[in-house]
């Protein structure tokens, strides 16, 4: 049997296991070729199972020795499974002892026991577990662990695990060991260990209860000085999650630790954080303000898991999003509540959908789209999506909005209650997603979300984007205007047909000069409400408003209040008064991400455009009202830097191309580009003050007002480069090349050498070969070096062979993640105008990079394969070459079962 043929599993096929194990004792003596693993169990039957045999999850281990009750004892194996059937009957405990070895040397798969750089660590979730030793590998088995680890102590001077420090030591023959005991119960997926030379940064806090506890973040020797932020961005959580939610740090000590080869971007193993450095390293020198927010964000979030994961797991893999939505959503709350103004919170909103909308919704419209609570996988690791967390986080932020009151607008006090009863109710458990849903619900009865809750639920179960259609209509006489809204959602694989959804529109009128109108209305003749919120829950619905003594302008969805498109035919002169004057950030800052997706979509349709897919347009794309409300934004008096940046960023070329029913990847590149040459040289001047403006922000903080104003510093320099490009100009290269040399951080830095890079200036290859020289020895930085170039406009082809140039140099290895990620990744997922190429040497090299990261790390190899799940949209030219592409890759005799599952839902009708 091929590793792919393997068989789906069904969430309808639960059951509880036969057994449960209550305490876990684990022995390790650590070697990198063979290290040796004592496993005793205290096992019990499950009473309410049928007695069946015991059937333990194992993968890639050598098994030496199985006891019952101190003797031997049959067995069998059943492929990898460890089948034990003579067993003591009856509800009494019994002791299991496993004896087994494995390999971290040799495993590339990054999951169980791996070695790197010299330094054990592990990774178990979700089913890592069964490469350590022989287990029942599941959520829903929650134990007790005493772990011992002993080392050669000069070589593994630093021996770590969950919980709290019992006791350490000295051994025979220069080894050691150290005891460590988690007072907590836990799924195997949550057990950590780490080994090897480290250094700390400690930081003692006291909790509002008095009680101390220990920080610890663990680096290499080299990288302590920059894990302040790190430790700053933990305490700022740790007090968060107190005073927002009530929820302490229930451990003596808290330990992160970094490591550059991780599949993921951390895991919060229960008091033993493991990260990749991406999310722990950061310095003025080395990481950009995006960086410095990505630490904070990512900090927070496995700390909140402590809670939402660790104390309350879930009960099986399809109820993954229980704890990732719901952290998801915590980290997004805790990174607002840190922002010191409204502007700076509304901009993180703004940045959290547009992830949500560039990823999640292709997904969601894409082979392997899902419900937020799948209903099957074969691979629970492809199931780590967008869908799982940043939906799961918008379905738990509409719980929020639907608890609302009048005297809790936002419903911040009654989503806490449900917080609050949630965590009294299933302290300990491994739940499911309607657990946590009937939690918030019944502490707040009198709430919509109460009411509406089993129809609610159908956020959990149903996949695809829902599309909300408003359709209004102004009666002069009457002073009446009428706002139809309809909801739909399309087929998805295996759900054809779809049910409405309960869809809360934060909704308000603006006048035709942009007053904010008082919003009053009737539904279905009922009494006038005044509520800002109205809650969608049937397929079609009408509000009406009287007293108006002109048409207004429907400001829908205030806020992102819930994860749909809407479908509305404004005019141009709509959205212009909705960029000028609207009240909620968000639909300003959407009206202008629509004026300009309008003005793409018409120029990629316009069959009059002279312009081959791949070719030139004529630089006087844009019409002058565009231009104008673009230079008001850049212009405006009182408008934070930040959100300046955000709308002046056209749409990407991936978001557009989601828009289109056929999708000509060369020719949105051409578009995009020839749009973004226009607002560069007619707003040239505009462009000159931004940088003049904001481009000295005087001693470095990544605080966001600091932050925006370098963005928005780093925006104007780009298109100062591109405008160059088409005069001829040497002046504003020069004057970047010039902020890249004396930059004082990182940021700055970046930023200057992207505007070189951008423009195509010939000043690019020095300021790239310089950059290199400097960071040399700085992986994190080096990462950034190769996805800029990965990542370049593609200009005649020329991307393709700079990333095999990229893939021959000594600093690049297909082994580490982030490295892969990089330059594979940068291209094909992230720079479609360079990846979908006419004669289809972008699908070849993807093909090869697949084939080879699968052998090495099925996990990255299945996320790469993804960047060809639209593949159907794409034009004929592309389309068939895409699917041969495919298709090339599921015929491969040893294909993973990650890979294969992506491919072959992929190639599915």
């Amino acid at each position: 049997m091929r590793e792919g043929q393997s068989t789906a599993i069904h969430r309808a096929d639960y059951t509880a296991p036969a057994f449960w194990i209550d305490t876990v004792d684990l022995c390790f003596d650590l070697d990198p070729a063979k290290t040796r693993v004592l496993n005793k169990m205290r096992v019990r039957r499950n009473p309410d199972v049928v007695p069946q045999a015991l059937r333990l999850d194992g993968e890639e281990l050598n098994l030496a020795r199985v006891l019952v009750n101190g003797q031997g004892t049959s067995f069998r194996m059943d492929g990898d499974t460890l089948v034990l059937e003579n067993l003591p009957a009856g509800d009494d405990p019994f002791e299991l002892e496993i004896f087994n070895t494995c390999c971290p040397a040799k495993n590339t798969k990054l999951m169980g026991i791996f070695v790197s750089e010299d330094t054990f660590f592990s990774q178990c979730e979700a089913e890592g577990f069964r490469r350590i030793t022989y287990f029942l590998d599941r959520p829903d088995v929650m134990a007790s662990y005493t772990v011992t680890l002993r080392a050669d102590k000069a070589q593994y001077p630093v021996l770590l695990s969950n919980g709290n420090l019992m006791e350490e030591g000295e051994l025979p023959d220069g080894r050691h060991f150290a005891r460590w005991v988690d007072p907590f119960k836990k799924p195997a997926y949550l057990f950590a260990l780490v080994a090897g030379k480290l250094v700390a940064r400690e930081q003692k806090i006291r909790a509002r209860n008095g009680k101390e506890h220990l920080l610890q973040i663990f680096v290499r020797s080299g990288d302590l000085d920059k894990t302040e932020h790190a430790m700053n961005s933990l305490i700022a959580s740790i007090a968060w999650d107190e005073a927002r939610f009530g929820l302490p740090l229930d451990l003596d000590r808290f330990m992160i630790v970094a490591t550059s080869d991780f599949n993921m971007g951390a895991m919060e193993n229960k008091g033993l954080n493991i990260f990749n450095t991406k999310y722990v390293l950061a310095s003025q020198a080395t990481a950009t303000d995006a960086d410095f927010s990505g630490v904070e964000s990512v900090i927070g979030h496995e700390y909140f898991h402590n809670w939402s994961g660790d104390r309350v797991t879930c009960r099986d893999w399809f109820q993954l999003s229980l704890k990732e939505g719901l952290t998801v959503f915590r980290d997004q709350e805790f990174s607002m509540d840190l922002c010191a103004d409204p502007s700076a919170r509304a901009v993180k909103r703004i940045e959290d959908v547009r992830v949500l909308r560039t990823a999640q919704f292709p997904e969601d419209a894409g082979p392997m789209a899902h419900p937020v609570r799948p209903d099957s996988y074969i691979e629970i690791s492809n199931f780590y999506t967008v869908t799982i967390y940043e939906k799961g986080a918008e379905v738990v932020r509409m719980m929020q909005t639907l608890v609302a009151s009048e005297g809790d607008t936002l419903g911040r006090k009654a989503f806490e209650k449900g917080i609050t009863l949630y965590f009294e109710r299933h302290d300990g458990q491994a739940v499911t997603c309607d657990d946590f849903a009937q939690a918030i619900a019944d502490a707040n009865p009198q709430s919509d979300l109460a009411r509406l809750l089993p129809r609610f639920k159908r956020w959990y179960s149903q996949a695809g984007t829902p599309r909300v259609k408003a359709e209004g209509h102004y009666d002069t006489d009457a002073r009446r205007y009428t706002l139809t809204l309809s909801q739909s959602c399309p087929a998805t694989p295996g759900q054809p047909d779809k049910q409405p959804s309960v869809i809360p529109v934060r909704l308000g009128l603006l006048a035709q000069d942009g007053t904010a109108l008082p919003v009053r209305y009737t539904v279905g003749g009922g009494a006038p409400v005044s509520a800002p919120l109205f809650v969608l829950t049937e397929p079609q619905e009408t509000l009406v408003f009287d007293g108006l003594d002109a048409a207004p302008v429907p400001s829908l969805l205030r806020g992102f209040s819930a994860p749909v498109i809407l479908d509305i035919d404004y005019t141009d002169a709509d959205l212009l008064n909705l960029l000028a004057h609207d009240a909620d950030p968000f639909n300003r800052w959407e009206a202008g991400q629509r004026l300009s997706l309008r003005r793409a979509i018409n120029l990629i349709a316009d069959s009059r455009s002279e312009s081959p897919a791949a070719g030139t347009f004529d630089a006087q794309l844009l019409d002058a009202d565009y231009l104008e409300a673009m230079r008001g934004v850049l212009r405006h008096p009182t408008l934070d830097a930040a959100f300046k940046d955000l709308v002046l960023t056209l749409p990407s070329e991936g978001y557009i191309a989601e828009q289109l029913a056929v999708v000509d990847p060369q020719r949105i590149h051409a578009v995009r580009e020839a749009m973004r040459a226009q607002i560069a040289t007619a707003l040239q001047a505009d462009w000159a003050w931004a940088w003049e403006q904001h481009h000295d922000n005087g001693a470095y903080t990544p605080d966001p007002l600091s932050s925006g104003r370098r963005a928005l510093a780093g925006l104007a320099l780009t298109h100062l480069c591109l405008a160059a490009r088409s005069s001829g100009d040497t002046v504003w290269p020069g004057r970047a090349f010039q902020r890249f040399k004396d930059a004082d951080n990182m940021t700055d830095r970046a930023n200057a050498l992207q505007a070189l890079v951008v423009g195509g200036s010939e000043l690019a290859k020095p300021a790239l070969e310089r950059f290199h020289a400097l960071f040399k020895k700085e992986a994190l930085v080096l990462d950034k070096w190769f996805s800029m170039q990965a990542g370049a406009p593609d200009r005649g082809g020329d991307v393709l062979p700079a990333v095999q140039k990229l893939m021959a140099h000594p600093d690049f290895s297909l082994k580490n993640p982030n490295r892969a990620r990089s330059v594979i990744f940068s291209f094909c997922s992230a720079n479609p105008g360079a990846f979908h190429r006419a004669d289809g040497a972008g699908y070849a090299f993807w093909v090869e990079q697949v084939k080879t990261l699968d052998a090495l790390n099925p996990q990255v190899a299945a996320r790469l394969a993804r960047a060809l799940d639209r593949w159907k949209k794409l034009a004929p030219a592309y389309r068939d070459q895409a699917r041969d592409a495919i298709a090339r890759v599921a015929a491969l005799p040893a294909l993973s079962k990650d890979t294969r599952e992506v491919v072959d839902r992929a190639l599915a009708d």
